[in-house]
């Protein structure tokens, strides 16, 4: 199995516009959650919002894509150097040669909801509404490819709260076939009322900001995130440089919505990554929980991961920072262990206070500073669409 270099990696999202305002977020265990009506929200509740999106524009030549969920990939993509990092990878590659995989779950649906407020008389939505390049699923990839004028794969892979992460694996399947030799990797899902009224309606939206993992956790926060990663063949990767050593997915197919009671989907994919890593259980230095603070999430998963690991491996989950991004949290927080890894620590969950005793994991409330060598991020999606990635410093 070949390993993918990080040659590049950006996030934006309710903490911040790029990697050093991230960074600075979770040294400080700063969370974006804050109480506030976005577009008719009338909800009690918290959200992640990724700040300056609306004001933002997207490429001129590219305005018949103009949308949230656009807007926000755009802002994602101009940070960090990543654009400058995908075209270097054009010239080394050819633009055939350069896929994009990206992960989403609602994709621009507020571009259909916004359209729905100014039907005609007749019911009939406005001229203007281009749904193909705005709210299907494809637009965000369709939108990347043409930013960049590649010619090689794209597609979207939607699989609700896994799919960013599994992308991953489909870039590295790829290129260990031949077919490519580079890929723009992550995911992108911004706000809309679909999924915050959705949610609600499961009775899953918690009024506070969400608490992972907390005795008296009682559902989501919902956010909002953009992270991409530009992944080559790890087969240069240099020491220091950030690898995905393993991913494992698994379909347990237990309940439309909810996770099996054991986590033994959750399971399967962490031994799986572990198995595809060559790595034992104690070689993992950290765990980022797909942790959504809903009773039987955190319930499920930690009895897979203790099943696994024991009390050994610090672990935590970052949407109490940033919400839960949905179809771009595997992305985002693959982007969050890739920094805890250069930067050698373990990120500590905001907001939870105490910790469900029932709960066994070693559940991080601060931060552990720790050199850190190899970190496992789990992405669990509704209907049983499990996906664990591992991520790896090359050793000096």
């Amino acid at each position: 199995m070949r390993t993918l270099r990080l040659t590049s990696f950006t996030l934006t999202s309710a903490l911040g516009h790029g990697l050093k305002p991230t960074l600075s977020a979770l040294r400080a265990q700063r969370t974006g959650l804050m109480h506030k009506h976005w577009e008719t929200v009338d909800l009690d509740t918290c959200i992640g919002e990724v700040a300056g999106v609306d004001d933002f524009a997207v490429r001129k030549d590219l305005q018949y894509f103009d949308c949230r969920n656009n807007r926000l990939a755009q802002m994602a993509m101009e940070a960090d150097g990543f654009a400058e990092a995908v075209r270097a990878a054009i010239t080394r590659h050819g633009k055939r040669r350069v896929a994009v995989f990206l992960g989403t779950s609602t994709s621009g649906i507020l571009s259909t909801e916004i359209a729905y407020r100014h039907r005609d008389a007749q019911g009939r939505l406005p001229a203007s509404h281009n749904y193909s390049h705005t709210h299907n699923s494809y637009s965000v990839a369709n939108f990347v490819r043409h930013y960049f004028d590649l010619e090689g794969p794209a597609f979207v892979v939607s699989t609700a709260c896994s799919s960013s992460a599994k992308v991953f694996g489909s870039a590295q399947r790829m290129i260990e076939a031949g077919l490519i030799d580079a890929a723009i990797v992550g995911g992108v899902d911004s706000l809309c009322l679909t999924t915050l009224y959705g949610f609600n309606s499961l009775q899953l939206v918690s009024p506070n900001a969400c608490r992972p993992f907390d005795t008296n956790r009682d559902g989501i926060s919902i956010g909002e995130a953009a992270a991409f990663a530009l992944v080559e063949d790890g087969a240069g990767a240099q020491p220091g440089d950030i690898v995905m050593s393993g991913i494992g997915e698994s379909s347990d197919a237990y309940h439309m919505s909810s996770p099996h009671p054991e986590g033994l989907g959750a399971r399967l994919a962490m031994q799986a990554a572990l198995d595809m890593a060559g790595l034992k259980q104690e070689d993992i230095d950290y765990i980022n929980l797909h942790g959504t603070s809903t009773p039987s999430n955190d319930a499920a998963e930690d009895k897979g991961v203790f099943a696994l690991f024991g009390k050994h491996t610090p672990c935590s989950s970052t949407k109490g920072h940033t919400g839960h991004t949905l179809g771009a949290a595997g992305g985002a927080e693959a982007v969050i262990c890739a920094l805890a890894l250069q930067n050698d620590f373990a990120p500590g969950g905001v907001n939870t206070q105490d910790i469900d005793p029932a709960l066994q994991c070693q559940y991080l409330l601060a931060n552990l500073d720790k050199p850190m060598r190899h970190a496992l991020s789990n992405s669990f999606g509704f209907g049983g669409s499990n996906c664990s990635l591992i991520l790896s410093k090359v050793a000096a």
